[in-house]
């Protein structure tokens, strides 16, 4: 058990360290808004890891049957990428501030890392094929494949939230004018991952 705990841990932050969508939206909301809503979109990501891991240990028998359902997907996922890219591009210099907490607020940036991390199909095919590789070469039982991946979620929960609270320590360093800098350079990587998920889905 103590194995699996150690693995799943590792297994986590490795994944948190992938510095994807989720790393610079969350770096860069945390800049600009506080380590309050890097916290938020966090969470977002959590919930969504706890869905993507459900079905990795349970089977895809309850997903949609849709045709062309991981295709929809990633089609989706390239759309809303290339959206906030084009906002973070278009969009002048901030403000740095701190929003006041509130309901729609935190809907806001917990849907934006739910999303961020749901739409793009990589992150729920790691799951599937952790859980294939734990059971089929590591021949965990059923307790040590949820002590796994609930040890995996939680370390990409602390991880990110750690992140959060660093980039917002940091907030002296990026003036408003590093922080369009670093806000137009999210915009580039976002689409360049939106061109990515659609050449490997839609092209390749």
């Amino acid at each position: 058990m103590l194995e699996a705990l150690f693995y799943g841990t590792l297994t986590g932050i490795a994944l948190c360290l992938t510095f994807g969508t989720v790393f610079f939206s969350l770096v860069q909301n945390s800049v600009d808004n506080g380590y309050q809503t890097g916290i938020k979109i966090a969470l977002g990501v959590f919930v969504c890891d706890i869905i993507f891991v459900f079905f990795a240990i349970f089977g895809t028998a309850l997903l949609p049957d849709l045709p062309n359902f991981k295709l929809w997907m990633a089609g989706t996922g390239v759309v809303f990428l290339i959206v906030l890219g084009l906002n973070n591009l278009i969009r002048g210099q901030p403000t740095i501030a701190y929003p006041k907490t509130s309901l729609g607020n935190l809907v806001y940036y917990f849907t934006t890392g739910f999303l961020l991390n749901g739409l793009n199909p990589v992150n729920f095919i790691s799951w599937v094929t952790i859980a294939s590789y734990i059971r089929t070469n590591l021949h965990y039982n059923y307790n040590q494949v949820l002590l796994f991946f609930g040890a995996s979620v939680v370390a990409i929960f602390l991880v990110e939230c750690a992140m959060a609270v660093f980039a917002h320590r940091l907030k002296k360093v990026f003036t408003p004018k590093v922080v369009t800098i670093f806000n137009k350079t999210t915009g580039v990587v976002f689409i360049l991952i939106a061109c990515q998920i659609a050449y490997v889905n839609f092209i390749k």
